[in-house]
């Protein structure tokens, strides 16, 4: 490395040259520090006027000034790393402090290989490291996964005398339980006679990292001092080795629990799918007066998001502003997400331009939700706008986007943008991008093309690419073509009930009634349990209901299906044909539409009906493809009664106004 050419651009309006002389530097320090600390963590135009009178008073000169600078600088919600370093280039002798502010700048900042770079060139000054330093670098190099540097880190520190300190050596148990070196984290442990808790959570959270649960276990048990921080490790361990049960377990024992404990156990229901039960801890988190901060926030979110709690979300979103809460990249982008799951694109939209800083993930997070309500060309305009600003895409940004292309049947862009991303964007296609492609060219008819391109993917196609072309053979009733598809997903996937029903439906359309018994024959020989159609509606004063076929759990089942009585006879007058081949039975016509009233979200429709006036958004969260006869029926619904109605199904939104529905059919 070169000295000192980590950065250039200095900040705005600061002339980093500029030294003006002063009577008494010592009487200035403690006050410029004052300013620096009290008046410059939120408000980058305060630091720079700040970082002005520092020049002008030549407190620059003194270590502590300067080094404090550095890190307010390296405040994250500022995005000014680039000049924090231009301030450290200009330091004159810098000492471990001003050092030790640019390294944990870097950290905090998420540019870990500049850290390591720091230290060369500090180590090479003769500047000597202090016990503060090694932690930060032995994170880094944990962040990097470069154990080659950490031996030699953890080398330095021997050298330097600081093999004792607890923090240090914490930092080295992590690093090498983090990076698969789990015997010379047990061994670090247990040659330090005095190992207290720091070093104890230390090697736990190491087992759990690399899936050695029991012995996490064990440890933690013979601890004889435990913080909440111990127990948050199990907690957060337990999660994410989908120990969803144990995890709430530890949770429910915790004699004190701090924000990250309460963050934890929601980010642990919101992994195994249980975002119900995220939801009802958050609700005990509120209830025991724990302050909500923009860590535990996102979490929150996305609970909301996938249950499709909108006035939940709406309540954290007016909470966020009331406490001037920083609306930061990881928060911004799970409002976006929230309202765009939630059916409220143009919500979402609205916090994408008010976000003053927007690198990747919001762009990602707003390309995607427009792709899911069918408002395709204004993600790929978006797309555009992102890379004139210099926003560099990734692997998430092309799933978005191809999606938008395959959900209103832009085929020809949708070919293009696969075929410019690693040779423009330099972003190398992953499986879930052949996938959809096959979606693309299968969505819009293109069955042979879309069999002939999984056949000449680089990998070994799977279950997930195959099914797309299978539903792809569902829609435009290739009988052939979806059982040979169909094979080859029942011999990759023998145990998943989506592939046999989707077969099953396919022999169905074409009055294949052998083969349907066939296949059920199959799955009961397999043990295999085809998943139940549910629906959601929410947002009906304040609550979540569920409903499903044959489920009267709910107390007014008997009025709901009086409602879904009416309003199949008044649509009938209004044109409605049941679509009888969606019913995957051999039974009578008669039975057969019979069967099709009661599908889950025509009974969640008539609960929405019965609870909402004229004029009124039905919110519905189905966990299966909405069928062709709820389609039909829904856009007569919206036009006779009144309703906006808006259904997100496992792919995407139909928003059903006046008759119409925003995927024109397509979808």
């Amino acid at each position: 490395m070169g000295t000192r050419t980590l950065v250039h651009n200095p900040p705005p309006e600061v002339n980093f040259k500029e030294n003006f002389s002063t009577p008494n530097l010592l009487h200035q320090s403690p006050s410029i520090l004052n300013l620096l600390n009290s008046k410059c963590t939120d408000s980058l135009q305060n630091l720079r006027q700040v970082h002005a009178v520092i020049l002008k008073t030549a407190s620059f000169r003194d270590h502590y000034v300067a080094g404090s600078l550095v890190k307010c600088y390296a405040n994250p919600q500022f995005r000014s790393l680039t000049s924090s370093l231009q301030v450290f280039q200009q330091v004159s002798a810098p000492n471990v402090f001003v050092f030790n502010c640019a390294i944990k700048g870097c950290l905090d900042n998420e540019e870990p290989a500049n850290a390591i770079l720091l230290y060369l060139e500090m180590v090479n000054s003769g500047s000597r490291p202090n016990k503060f330093t090694y932690p930060l670098l032995l994170k880094a190099c944990t962040m990097v996964k470069c154990i080659a540097e950490g031996l030699q880190l953890h080398c330095h520190v021997v050298k330097f005398g600081l093999n004792g300190d607890k923090h240090v050596i914490s930092a080295a148990i992590q690093m090498y339980a983090s990076l698969g070196h789990i015997e010379e984290a047990r061994n670090m442990y247990h040659s330090n006679e005095d190992s207290d808790v720091v070093c104890c959570n230390a090697l736990i959270n190491g087992y759990m990292k690399v899936g050695k649960v029991e012995a996490a276990r064990d440890l933690f048990d013979k601890m004889l001092e435990k913080n909440v921080g111990s127990w948050n490790i199990m907690v957060s361990g337990f999660a994410k080795n989908d120990m969803i049960d144990e995890a709430k377990k530890y949770f429910d024992e915790m004699p004190v629990r701090d924000d990250i404990s309460w963050s934890g156990m929601i980010d642990g229901f919101n992994k195994g799918d249980r975002f119900r039960e995220a939801m009802e801890v958050f609700t005990q988190m509120q209830e025991a007066g724990v302050e909500l901060n923009r860590f535990v926030l996102p979490s929150v979110l996305a609970s909301c998001a996938n249950v499709c709690a909108l006035d939940q979300g709406k309540w954290i979103h007016a909470y966020v502003r009331s406490n001037n809460i920083l609306l930061d990249e990881a928060l911004g982008t799970s409002l976006i997400d929230m309202y765009s799951k939630g059916g409220c694109i143009d919500l979402a939209w609205d916090v994408f331009e008010k976000m003053e800083w927007k690198e990747v993930f919001p762009w990602n997070a707003m390309i995607g939700g427009l792709a899911m309500h069918g408002r395709s060309q204004e993600a790929i305009e978006l797309f555009s706008e992102m890379t004139k600003r210099d926003i560099k895409a990734n692997e998430v940004t092309f799933v978005a986007l191809l999606n938008a292309c395959a959900n209103s049947g832009l085929v020809d862009e949708g070919l293009n943008y696969f075929k410019t991303m690693k040779q423009i964007y330099h972003v190398e296609p992953m499986m879930e991008h052949y996938g959809c492609v096959v979606n693309i060219l299968g969505k819009a008819g293109f069955l042979v093309e879309a069999e002939d391109f999984i056949k000449t993917m680089p990998m070994k196609a799977n279950g997930a690419v195959w099914g797309a072309l299978l539903g792809a053979c569902k829609v435009h009733g290739n009988v052939e073509l979806g059982e040979s598809v169909g094979e080859i997903l029942l011999e990759l996937e023998p145990e998943s009930s989506g592939r046999y029903t989707l077969l099953s439906n396919i022999y169905a359309k074409a009055g294949k009634w052998d083969k349907v018994e066939r296949l059920r024959g199959l799955m009961k020989e397999r043990g295999v349990r085809t998943v139940p159609g549910m629906s959601m509606i929410t947002d009906i004063k304040g609550d979540v209901h569920m409903f499903k076929v044959g489920d009267y759990s709910n107390l007014r089942m008997k009025d709901i299906n009086l409602m879904l009585d009416k309003i199949i006879q008044r649509i009938k007058l209004h044109g409605y044909v049941p679509h009888t081949s969606e019913v995957l039975l051999d039974i009578s016509e008669e039975e057969k539409e019979t069967s099709l009233v009661y599908h889950s979200e025509k009974i969640a429709v008539a609960f929405g009906i019965m609870n909402t006036k004229l004029g009124s958004t039905v919110r519905i969260l189905k966990n299966l493809r909405i069928c062709e006869d709820c389609h039909s029926a829904f856009k007569i619904i919206s036009l006779i009664y009144e309703r906006e109605i808006i259904v997100r199904d496992r792919a995407r939104y139909h928003h059903f106004v006046g008759g119409q529905c925003s995927c024109r059919d397509f979808w």
